[in-house]
């Protein structure tokens, strides 16, 4: 094992290397003074960051507060009855669980039925500290897809918490990885079972192997006991894609003669995706779907898709945001589309946020209003679907975690901003019991959390919700954050994800502050028309919906432009610092998190290139055009009074990469602004790889909110 460890950190040390040597040449041709510190690992640019870090860790890390921050919110995240993330099959539930005693984590599984009880008797598979300790090593855990059978596995491992990762196998009953069994260097690679001896996989095989954006754009077979080298090629995408991903499902209507039904989806743009059948004999067949079409999974032999664009079909018009599905034994035996089966339409509120396929039903999560609901819709023999609504909590957010391909079971979570997380199981009789439930970290009785509506400069109307403690009075501390891109939402979350702010119960309600959530246009919120709003040419609409929000807040005399801060992390990041500076005296703080921001460069860095279909790009003269009116790099300017800037990121992220925030915290600097920067070894494009490291990225955050917005302490 050692020997395949110290290969893999090699091979890191050479992409970090060739992207240092890359920033070089680009910093000869580019005379911008601060692309220097694009040489991610170079030791000019590392001793910059440390001496960054010294002056924000003097400033920050002896406040008193940062350490209360810190232990209150790894304490809630080394909880015991937080919910398990968990994926089930075959009737075996599995999880990947991090606690003060795993620290870098351990992969367990147990039965469905062990599984309700209190105290599930979990087998550990894979101790992650145990292997780091052994190797000496420090791995992040990826996932694992395991064989039909369940007697191999496929592990995934970042070193340092990045999309490059090794793949390597493993059996799950001797708890040891497989000598001479399916292993993949590091690089940016997907990988599955298609039978108990042969994988799907995708990953950089070379020069020329990659697209673009740096992703694999070549899928192969791979044949136990075969030479890599001789692995059969079944498809290959072109140069200019995003990236090519062989998908697997293992369900019985998808197996035959032990094999799963493989889908190679070949992303032509972020949001512009070809779909190829592998059919028995290796070969790939279309599949017959618009290339706005997201692909969810397998029930019954039916394909379940949703729409991104309205799709019209022998004149008939199936509306954007429907789910959908069809029969795939027709179109295999016609090469045709088969009859359409329409399971949900959406309104103009409403959206499908995400889907599980299990053996014999689909479960979506829909939302209207931002409010969530559980969905089940089976099959019925005539050809049309049922439509039933599952009894759950009203008034807060919904979520499919896991559906089995083999059974009946399906789990789903429902939370809130003051209600924490609880874990529901369906046994297919459409009967949802409550199975886990996390205690309060807080007393919610203290709070409310409203949501409030606000026209945006062109109309449009925001929703957002405020949460604070009831009977309070403005002026208050205020944080608002929000995202705004690439489709995703922001529902109501109990302070329990990272990449969004955690434990605000414990270390900012509860000391009178407030905190607003924005729902602006960019994210998914009303589906695939609420992100499409705020695309290319339109992006500009999420900055002024967010700016509307600020604005409402202190209409409501909730809060003053001097008690109130915005954070944002990686597209919220060119949120926060677009708005600031095009609204400077709106706020008088800002955290700005693993961000973009010098957007006339983002498509040469990490994963920039994919992105073209969001933001346009920057090639284009007319599309540069439009984006230099907002890319915060080229508007930050000296002599404009702009609020104080704290910027956090990771030298491990290889998707945005670091880069962006040290320019501009760099040419901040330069111009006399308030500037700290912080930037942690690993996490990848994260807010941590461990549950410490996240604490501490988030105490950071609130303890500079609480000097900046002058909160109680």
């Amino acid at each position: 094992m050692r020997a395949g460890v110290w290969v893999a950190l090699g091979a890191a040390i050479a992409v970090a290397m060739s992207v240092g040597g890359w920033a070089k040449s680009a910093a000869q041709a580019d005379r911008d003074p601060y692309l220097w510190l694009s040489d991610i690992h170079g030791a000019k640019a590392l001793a910059w960051v440390k001496g960054q870090n010294a002056k924000s860790n003097a400033v920050l890390k002896r406040d008193p507060e940062y350490k209360r921050d810190y232990d209150a919110i790894l304490k809630s995240l080394d909880t015991h009855d937080r919910i398990p993330a968990i994926q089930v099959v075959n009737g075996e539930v599995f999880n990947f669980w991090q606690d003060e005693r795993h620290v870098r984590g351990i992969w367990r599984k147990t039965g469905a039925d062990d599984f309700r009880k209190r105290e599930p008797d979990w087998e550990i598979l894979l101790d992650v500290d145990k292997l780091d300790a052994d190797t000496h090593a420090d791995w992040v855990f990826h996932g694992a897809n395991c064989s039909p059978s369940g007697n191999r596995c496929l592990i995934t491992l970042s070193p340092g918490g990045g999309d490059a990762s090794v793949i390597r196998e493993y059996d799950p009953k001797t708890h040891s990885f497989v000598d001479g069994g399916f292993s993949l260097a590091l690089a940016k690679s997907n990988a599955d079972y298609v039978d108990d001896d042969t994988i799907a996989f995708a990953t950089d095989f070379g020069p020329g192997s990659l697209t673009t954006s740096g992703y694999a754009r070549i899928v192969k077979l791979w044949h136990r006991g075969q030479d890599l080298s001789a692995a059969k090629t079944i498809f290959e995408g072109e140069k200019a894609d995003v990236s090519v991903v062989p998908v697997v499902y293992h369900t019985p209507a998808g197996m035959t003669a032990g094999k799963a039904t493989v889908i190679v989806t070949r992303g032509l743009t972020f949001f512009q995706t070809e779909y190829d059948l592998v059919l028995p004999d290796g070969s790939v067949a279309k599949l017959p779907l618009p290339q706005g079409a997201n692909v969810h999974g397998i029930t019954q032999g039916n394909l379940v898709f949703t729409l991104r664009d309205d799709w019209t079909v022998n004149g008939t018009i199936y509306k954007q945001g429907s789910l959908l599905a069809f029969a795939l034994a027709p179109f295999v035996a016609s090469r045709a589309l088969p009859a359409l089966s329409v399971l949900y339409v959406p309104d103009e509120r409403s959206t499908v946020s995400n889907v599980a396929t299990g053996k014999d039903g689909v479960y979506a999560a829909i939302f209207t209003n931002v409010v969530g609901s559980i969905h089940v819709f089976r099959a019925g023999g005539s050809g049309a679907w049922s439509d039933v609504k599952l009894d759950v909590p009203p008034n807060g957010t919904t979520a499919m975690m896991s559906a089995d391909g083999w059974g009946s079971q399906a789990y789903f979570t429902y939370e809130s901003f003051l209600i924490p997380p609880t874990l529901f199981e369906d046994k297919g009789d459409g009967k949802p019991v409550a199975v886990k439930s996390q205690a309060p970290l807080f007393d919610a009785n203290t709070y409310v959390a409203d949501q409030f509506e606000v026209a945006s400069a062109d109309g449009t109307k925001i929703p957002y919700f405020l949460i604070h403690a009831k009977n309070s009075h403005g002026p208050l501390p205020t944080i608002l954050y929000s995202y705004g891109g690439f489709e995703l939402t922001l529902f109501p979350w109990y302070w329990n994800d990272g990449h969004r702010p955690l434990d605000a119960g414990q270390v900012w309600l509860n000391k009178g502050g407030a905190i607003a959530v924005a729902n602006i246009r960019g994210g998914g919120e009303f589906g695939p028309r609420w992100h499409q709003a705020a695309m290319k040419y339109h992006h500009q609409h999420a900055f002024d919906d967010f700016e509307a929000v600020a604005m409402d807040l202190l209409k409501r005399r909730v809060t003053t432009p001097g008690h109130l801060g915005i954070v944002g992390a990686s597209n919220g990041g060119l949120l926060v610092t677009a708005t600031m500076t095009q609204k400077p005296n709106l706020f008088s703080a800002v955290i700005c998190q693993r961000p973009l921001i010098d957007m006339l460069r983002y498509t040469h860095f990490g994963a920039g290139a994919s992105w073209v279909d969001e933001y346009g790009d920057p090639a284009d003269p007319k599309m540069r055009k439009y984006i230099l009116t907002y890319s915060p790099y080229q508007k930050v300017a000296k002599g404009v009074k702009y609020p104080a800037i704290l910027f956090i990121t990771e030298t491990s992220d290889d998707r945005v990469t670091p880069i962006f925030a040290r320019m501009m915290a760099a040419k901040m600097e330069a111009q006399s602004h308030q500037v700290l920067f912080n930037e942690s070894a690993e996490g990848g494009h994260g807010a941590g790889a461990t549950n410490a490291q996240q604490a501490e990225y988030w105490a950071l955050s609130y303890t500079y909110f609480k000097q900046k917005l002058g909160l109680l302490r």
